[in-house]
């Protein structure tokens, strides 16, 4: 399904060697391969995969000018009159291409050591980790966020206390006898607790960083930069690791997702131009579950990213069913390989190494399963816990605020 996404086109001209010509068309990107459709006719001229491509190259000369060159299995295809402009289309095929790469390369080397089975069940394994991981990630900064909250909560208490007390000198008349104020002893004057500093490795650690293509309100000015996901919210910065633009979790007003690798980030205001920004990434699909949690009443899936956002919101136990299941199975044909059924000759393509490793990463996914769900059993005591502590401030609240009105 992710080889039909196109993530983006654009209008452009394409030299065909074979008629010493450039013909008008678009060039399309997926997330696999690099796609040219001429405009007149229709036909794909040129279809090759982001695997195949050695170099991509901003050429000139003094018969073409502005060209962008594609180097694949040896071949040069020459590109020009790139909309908007030869820069924001070299920057989008370069991260997507080096992105290629890197799994690619890993791939290989995997592919060489094992059978495909074996792999591709690794990999869907190490994949329901990564996102156990990132949940886990974002349910440890909640529960921080709560232990804040209950700590306000408590120091709350604390003052309604000592306004309590207050209240009750107050009411008391100056000439009854019994009356603390005559025979209390003065209190030493505390010094103000000053809070401590939050632990910025706590407070702001990284979810998730991700290289990405940064459009800032035009499409002429579409760079290379880094999307930084944080508890408190977003960082995009440049290139060169400055920073951009910080979203505070509060200030985002809405997040759309265009498709799986594109989404939108705008911050409104009122008398002046609203701050967005339009990213673009290779890795995005990682990223969108994570603002999906974080930001889950300001996302909005756009036409594009339906199928995404359905995907997404699959319910993770049929996965993890579904993948538990597969493992037995693979692991049950590795340790018992007798039988002569089609079934079991098809499992005996996993070796007794990738068993193994399976059985390493089922067993991480147990421990990081149990680790969330005590987490989660913790939190939602603290969320009875912070209930009850606000109700009674409130209560206690109202009580001294008719004492207040009764005194003046």
């Amino acid at each position: 399904m992710s080889e039909d996404i196109r993530i983006h086109s654009w209008p452009c001209s394409y030299y065909l060697d074979s008629s010493k010509q450039w013909i008008p068309g678009k060039l399309s990107l997926t997330p696999t391969s690099i796609k040219f459709t001429a405009d007149r006719s229709g036909e794909l001229l040129a279809d090759f995969q982001l695997s195949g491509i050695s170099e991509i190259k901003k050429e000139s000369s003094h018969l073409i000018f502005s060209s962008l060159t594609v180097l694949e299995k040896g071949a040069k295809h020459w590109f020009g009159s790139l909309q908007p402009n030869r820069n924001v289309v070299f920057n989008v095929l370069e991260h997507f291409w080096r992105e290629q790469l890197l799994p690619g390369r890993e791939g290989a080397a995997g592919a060489a050591s094992g059978s495909s089975k074996g792999r591709e069940l690794s990999g869907m394994l190490e994949g329901s980790q990564k996102r156990l991981e990132d949940t886990a990630k974002v349910l440890q900064a909640q529960g921080e966020q709560f232990d804040s909250i209950m700590r306000g909560l408590h120091k709350i208490e604390g003052d309604m206390d000592v306004a309590d007390r207050l209240l009750t000198e107050l009411e008391s008349p100056s000439w009854w006898p019994f009356s603390t104020k005559l025979w209390k002893s003065p209190v030493e004057a505390k010094p103000k607790e000053t809070p401590a500093a939050p632990d910025p490795k706590i407070q702001e650690g990284i979810l998730l960083r991700i290289p990405v293509i940064i459009t800032h309100r035009t499409d002429s000015g579409a760079k290379p930069g880094q999307l930084t996901v944080l508890p408190s919210g977003l960082e995009i910065r440049d290139c060169n690791s400055q920073l951009l633009h910080r979203f505070e979790a509060r200030d985002v007003d809405d997040i759309r997702v265009h498709t799986p690798y594109e989404i939108s980030v705008r911050q409104r205001f009122i008398g002046r131009p609203d701050v967005s920004f339009r990213l673009l990434a290779a890795r995005m699909p990682q990223a969108i579950p994570l603002l999906q949690m974080q930001f889950s009443k300001k996302i909005q899936f756009l036409e594009d990213a339906l199928g995404f956002a359905g995907a997404s919101k699959s319910p993770q136990a049929d996965l993890g069913t579904s993948i538990w299941q597969a493992a037995s199975g693979f692991l049950g044909a590795a340790a018992a390989p007798e039988g002569p059924d089609k079934e079991q000759v098809q499992l005996h393509k996993v070796s007794q190494e990738e068993a193994k490793e399976l059985r390493q990463i089922l067993q991480k996914l147990k421990g990081l399963a149990l680790e969330t769900e005590a987490e989660l059993e913790r939190q939602d005591e603290a969320l009875d816990s912070i209930g009850s502590s606000a109700d009674r401030a409130t209560l206690t609240i109202e009580r001294q605020n008719r004492r207040m009105r009764k005194l003046t």
